[in-house]
């Protein structure tokens, strides 16, 4: 397997605030960037590969300059629908919001967005056709779609998506059948 890197998005208003952010195009706050501007990459030759929104987009450009690249829709973050762009204080009293949270949450579907299981498999689905293509590849994408990867590829960790998540403008170089954080 060529090496795959696999880096969050710079911090965007949502990250800040604490709302829930996954469908909605928000670009990078000011601190996100200039946190971005901070970190220094250094990859080996590699294809880049973004989910395509702005976040992704923008951490691309800081962090590599406005190098080629391609976009995979495929590698956006879930869709918490009627809840993006709330905090858990303002939902807390919603009864959609707490059948939502209550029990299965990996299963159950917010209103009007997917569950975790239906993002699963579509990020999970297209990692496989980058594995397949086998190619170095950088990928700009978002936390929860690392930490769907991260868990397909390293289930001996028996690690849940948070503790696989890697902060704003990080995240992990994958080699076959190891990886290390970058940066």
């Amino acid at each position: 397997m060529s090496p795959i890197y696999l880096i969050r998005h710079g911090r965007t208003r949502a990250n800040e605030e604490h709302l829930y952010c996954g469908s909605a195009d928000l670009p990078l706050s000011p601190g996100g960037e200039a946190e971005l501007r901070q970190l220094r990459y250094v990859l080996p030759p590699a294809r880049f590969l973004t989910s395509g929104m702005k976040r992704t987009e923008q951490t691309l450009s800081l962090l590599f300059g406005e190098v080629p690249h391609e976009i995979r829709p495929a590698f956006r973050e879930i869709d918490f629908g009627r809840f993006e762009l709330h905090s858990y204080q303002e939902l807390k009293s919603d009864p959609e919001y707490l059948a939502w949270i209550s029990g299965d949450n990996h299963g159950n579907i917010p209103p009007g967005g997917e569950s975790g299981e239906q993002m699963e498999e579509r990020v999970l689905a297209a990692f496989r056709r980058l594995e397949e293509e086998n190619l170095p590849t950088a990928l700009i994408t978002h936390g929860g779609v690392i930490a769907c990867i991260m868990a397909y590829l390293f289930p001996e960790e028996n690690k849940n998506r948070y503790q696989w998540q890697p902060e704003p403008g990080h995240g992990y170089a994958v080699y076959a059948g190891r990886y290390e954080r970058i940066p």
